[in-house]
């Protein structure tokens, strides 16, 4: 195993089966993390230039939603992350008609069986009871709702997660959390039938985003709101740390031309809330033919 594989491992976030204690959830300093949207979203322009990631994702969530061949009434777009993204575009128009509600993701307000479809792109990340978030979605569903969501994967970052491991690891002997914690697929399959969902489906993406340097990618980061809140983390980087990193980057994954590929894994989850006429999987062994005869 060598050493780039042993520190992508620390990059997973990971949930058991049994029900942790409310502390084992506190991950994330939510307080820091809603300052660094707002101060994202409150430089408007700059905000627009850095939304190339999330508008991709939010395309290919709202696709999944128009492959459903039904008319939704009341649909939750579960995202702006804070009072200014919310209202950062409120003077734009629209073919329906647009609430704009300020929630706390850990703690939904839509009343029991309410919502028709809920859709969440890029907002789950930074929710510390991921599991609790995903019952109360499913709670406010009514039945035969459906649930469609995008979030960052364990594999995202995984070139500047490492380069900057490698360099603690080289100047200060020993090192952080810099980049937050993300989840695999598996959990979110877990995660989802745990949560009540049924006919689930989870797969996984990436998007790889070329930089001239990892300075222009962590500057695009802190514009998207996306920097680290992890309770744990440092509160800066040394210089000559970063530098070295940089270094590091360029050195272990940079392209011919001198740029830096960052990759964006992106895990995209759909799940339904079991109703009366919701199809049951046939029962283990009643299938009439073999898969190695079809095969």
């Amino acid at each position: 195993m060598n050493a780039t594989t042993t520190l992508r491992r620390l990059a997973h976030r990971t949930y058991s089966t049994v029900a942790p204690t409310p502390m084992a959830f506190q991950v994330f300093d939510r307080h820091v993390k809603k300052l660094q949207k707002d101060r994202a979203a409150a430089q408007k322009d700059q905000s627009r230039v850095v939304d190339y990631l999330k508008d991709e994702v939010a395309a290919r969530v709202s696709d999944r939603l128009l492959d459903i061949k039904r008319e939704f009434g009341t649909v939750v777009d579960l995202g702006a992350g804070c009072e200014q993204a919310l209202n950062r575009d409120a003077d734009q128009t629209y073919e329906v008609d647009v609430e704009r509600r300020q929630v706390d993701e850990e703690y939904l307000p839509f009343e029991e069986n309410s919502l028709e479809a809920v859709v969440s792109s890029l907002s789950l990340n930074w929710v510390n009871d991921l599991p609790g978030a995903l019952i109360q979605i499913r709670q406010s569903l009514k039945p035969d709702g459906v649930f469609i969501g995008a979030m960052f994967g364990g594999d995202t970052l995984f070139e500047l997660r490492t380069s900057i491991q490698l360099a603690e690891v080289e100047r200060e002997s020993g090192i952080s959390p810099r980049v937050s914690p993300m989840t695999d697929s598996s959990d979110i399959s877990r995660l989802l039938s745990r949560a009540g969902f049924t006919l689930t489906t989870v797969d996984v993406d990436e998007i790889q985003v070329n930089y001239p340097s990892a300075f222009e990618l962590m500057d695009d980061l802190k514009a998207m709101g996306e920097s680290n809140a992890v309770l744990s983390r440092r509160p800066f980087l040394k210089r000559d740390t970063l530098l070295a990193a940089a270094s590091i980057y360029k050195e272990l994954h940079g392209n011919e031309d001198g740029t830096i590929p960052a990759t964006f894994q992106v895990i995209y989850m759909i799940g339904w809330k079991p109703s009366e006429s919701t199809p049951l999987p046939k029962k283990r062994g009643s299938a009439n033919a073999s898969l190695k005869d079809v095969l």
